[in-house]
């Protein structure tokens, strides 16, 4: 348990500094455009992963009805991330509308039949995409590497949150 707190902490130590760097460059070259079609494409991808995620959610909630309680907030906070990848806005929405007009990409991967291993599974999910997302804040421009750091942190709070025990 202790080494899963150092090891968030840590990430949350990278992911911070590597917000300031990005946050804070001066490099305005082409690639770095806030409207530049890499930069486009970038926040098409991080939408596309982050409903990605919501799938999966909504998967495991389909699957274990009793994690509910523990996965709303989790689930609710990575509706907000699509959103923010798709309109710019990381303001709440009214409950449900993440669900409705949203497509869906392809099927969630199969859930474990075992609520740990389900929640274990979407921790792995959230870390991998975490990674992503803070490998991705090298090339994206400022407003968009801000945005990419506070879901990858949020993304690794939801791991963390994942594999603890339920209080």
């Amino acid at each position: 348990m202790a080494l899963t707190r150092r090891r968030t902490l840590l990430a949350g130590a990278a992911l911070g500094g590597a917000a300031l760097l990005a946050g804070c460059s001066e490099d305005v070259s082409p690639d770095r455009d806030e409207h530049s079609s890499a930069a486009d494409r970038l926040r098409t991808a991080a939408a596309h992963d982050s409903t990605a995620l919501l799938a999966r959610y909504d998967a495991t909630l389909a699957a274990h009805p009793a994690l509910e309680p523990r996965l709303r907030p989790l689930r609710a906070e990575v509706a907000r991330h699509v959103q923010a990848f798709t309109t710019g806005d990381a303001s709440p929405s009214p409950a449900g509308s993440a669900r409705r007009g949203r497509p869906r990409q392809g099927a969630a991967p199969p859930v474990p039949g075992d609520e740990k291993a389900a929640r274990s599974a979407l921790a792995a999910a959230e870390r991998k995409l975490a990674d992503n997302r803070t490998t991705a804040l090298l090339t994206a421009p400022p407003e968009l590497a801000r945005l990419l750091a506070s879901v990858a942190a949020s993304g690794a709070a939801h791991a963390y949150l994942l594999t603890e025990p339920p209080r």
